[in-house]
């Protein structure tokens, strides 16, 4: 028998394996945009949030507390902020690649939320399984968007989207327990004047049985008792006498009730369980979404914002102060914001213009103090600041020639640290030493200079070098007698370096569109057909809600 080929349980669709060679860019900020305290870390990235992601990996892998995203849903409608109605195949090409980065964004107490609908929830919970593991998935929680049903629904009203948790490492990664409500105190009473305290009376029998635990009880009534049938007491019969005395069990105010153990309130925990469903009177619905929205662009709001209380409650649980925030799909900017008033350092990314026309002005009202969706209620009084960062253009682009170049839009400044990235150095540039441009090791230097290279050059750089440090250059060009002078220090040409490492010169991978062969119906001839293109066919034969490209 042939020896078989190692298989795993994993998601297969069209395109997968293609997935794009990105671009490290480096972030400008726009000082027309950034607002507030000038030493914030807080960032709002304009730009394809998948080449964002890849901007900050360097800078970021590991350190991201908490990630939540809300990414397009792919229910087949026109949504007027996203391109939302593709195919299965190009969706799931589109959530992938930023999974991955997401993942490694993560610190190893992290963890990712992600809030999705029916139409592509089963498909993203069996991805997600394969990008983090299956052993790291956390819950599926179930959150009620919906005041009331719709009337007008085809089949089923549907009244919850979900929000699939993953953790980076489970074994390390807890959430944390929610603040009591007055409502959870208020169920404490104190019948019995105890002098410590508020207490609620708890069952003194468990399901699971044992004859020791069996013993009947004599009620200062005079009544005797018995667990009830398949449960047994809590504690033996020694242990029950000691709770007697320290009258922790309650028998009702006539002494005939069946005893239970009481649980005062200063010895409970500081908080609580979070459950997995979400009902829209805790955490907001659709409609609370949509008013505070309002607020801040009344004239064009999103068609599914997320109410501030939901966004609160997944950093209630994976958040403390100053914790690092990632939202790579900010919309209308409800995650920073909240991330902002509950005392958190943020990130947000957006690609349309409306990270100017609704994510700035809001975080600004933010910082100004607004008193919408969660600010009374974590006493919000405004304050801190974020900074407005876009992305720099490609490093290389193609002449007329069809020959890459360095963009004309970079600076030496710009093309130092844009190289620093793409060599995996830091750009951190030395007060003092002209060519200690940026760090990989504590004595590994890169310099990059658009000057020619010459040997004297080379010389002086050298000269200046201690013991034990090395040195990458990179230029435009270089003398003859500079190549290999020195051991400790590498010379590399621009841009030829740089060719084959990425796809320069793209902007846009809002779709990441994988071209693949299929057979004509004449098997002579073999054509090459895009998947947008299979989309666009299969669009023309179908109504409005999609089949899936796995029929």
């Amino acid at each position: 028998m042939p020896k078989q080929k190692h298989q795993k349980l994993e998601l297969t669709w069209i395109g997968k394996g293609e997935e794009p060679k990105l671009e490290p860019r480096i972030l400008i900020e726009n000082p027309e945009y950034s607002y507030g305290d000038a030493d914030t870390q807080n960032m709002i990235i304009h730009g394809d949030n998948l080449l964002a992601l890849k901007a900050l990996e360097q800078d970021y892998a590991g350190k991201i507390k908490c990630i939540y995203i809300d990414p397009p849903y792919n229910t087949g409608n026109a949504f007027e902020h996203y391109d939302d109605g593709i195919e299965h195949s190009l969706w799931l090409n589109l959530i992938k690649p930023r999974l991955t980065i997401l993942r490694n964004l993560l610190s190893d107490e992290g963890s990712m939320w992600i809030s999705i609908d029916d139409d592509e929830s089963h498909y993203l919970k069996v991805l997600c399984d394969e990008v983090f593991g299956r052993i790291n998935f956390v819950s599926n929680v179930i959150w009620e968007k919906k005041y009331s049903p719709q009337n007008d629904a085809k089949w089923m009203s549907d009244s919850h989207d979900h929000i699939l948790v993953y953790a980076k490492s489970k074994e390390v990664w807890r959430p944390f327990l929610l603040p009591r409500t007055d409502e959870m105190n208020a169920r404490y009473k104190n019948p019995d004047s105890d002098l410590r305290g508020v207490w609620k009376a708890a069952d003194f029998s468990v399901k699971t049985y044992s004859v020791t635990n069996d013993y009947p009880i004599t009620l200062p009534s005079g009544r005797i008792v018995k667990p009830p049938q398949s449960r047994c007491w809590v504690t033996s019969k020694e242990r029950f006498e000691v709770l007697i005395k320290d009258n922790r069990i309650w028998f009702g105010e006539s002494g005939n009730n069946v005893p239970s153990v009481k649980k005062f309130l200063s010895e409970v925990q500081d908080g609580i369980v979070s459950k997995t469903i979400w009902f829209r009177v805790e955490v907001g619905d659709n409609q609370d979404a949509k008013k505070e929205a309002k607020q801040f662009n009344s004239d064009n709001v999103f068609a599914t914002p997320k109410p501030e209380r939901l966004i609160q409650r997944i950093l209630e649980l994976s958040t403390k102060p100053n914790d690092l925030v990632l939202d790579s799909f900010l919309g209308s900017g409800t995650t920073a914001a909240v991330a902002h008033k509950m005392g958190r350092k943020w990130i947000g990314i957006e690609l349309g213009e409306h990270a100017k026309t609704h994510c700035y002005p809001r975080l600004k009202q933010v910082v100004d103090g607004e008193q919408g969706g969660i600010s009374k209620a974590v006493n919000w009084q405004g304050g801190g600041g974020f900074k407005f960062y876009t992305l720099a253009p490609s490093l290389l682009n193609q002449d007329q020639y069809g020959n890459w170049i360095i963009s004309k839009e970079y600076n030496p400044q710009m093309l130092a640290a844009a190289m620093a990235k793409q060599e995996g150095f830091r750009y951190q540039p030395h007060q003092h030493v002209y060519w200690k441009q940026g760090q990989s090791a504590e004595q590994d230097f890169i310099f990059t200079t658009t000057q020619f290279l010459t040997v004297e050059s080379l010389d002086r750089i050298h000269n200046e070098m201690q013991a034990g440090e090395t040195l990458l250059i990179c230029c435009k060009a270089f003398q003859q007698g500079c190549k290999n002078k020195y051991a400790n220090i590498s010379i590399k040409k621009i841009p030829q370096m740089l060719l084959g490492r990425c796809e320069f010169g793209k902007d846009d991978y809002s779709l990441n569109i994988v071209n693949m062969p299929v057979k004509e119906a004449s098997e002579e001839n073999e054509a090459t057909i895009s998947v947008q293109e299979i989309a666009d066919q299969k669009s023309k034969k179908k109504s409005k809600n999609q089949q899936s490209l796995f029929e």
